[in-house]
């Protein structure tokens, strides 16, 4: 079984990576599997990969669920609430 979370983009790389965030983790995954990502967009994040952009609605609800099932640590589910 493979877990994707979202997170929101916060900067954008010439070489189709962006830096992402999520409860104040960072990371540079690659946008290249998507057709246009934009600074504040939510996108579901596998593995450093970005699958599809999801809406701050949609990634809040997701994490929500994610929180509510346990798979969230605690600094997680505080942005999950």
């Amino acid at each position: 079984m493979c877990l994707a979370i979202p997170a929101r983009v916060t900067a954008l790389h010439d070489d189709a990576m962006a830096t992402v965030s999520l409860g104040g983790v960072i990371k540079t995954i690659s946008v290249a599997l998507l057709d246009a990502v934009a600074v504040d967009d939510y996108v579901l994040v596998h593995v450093g990969y970005a699958l599809h952009r999801v809406s701050e609605e949609e990634a809040a609800r997701t994490l929500a669920l994610m929180a509510e099932g346990g798979l969230l640590d605690e600094e997680l589910r505080e942005i999950a609430q």
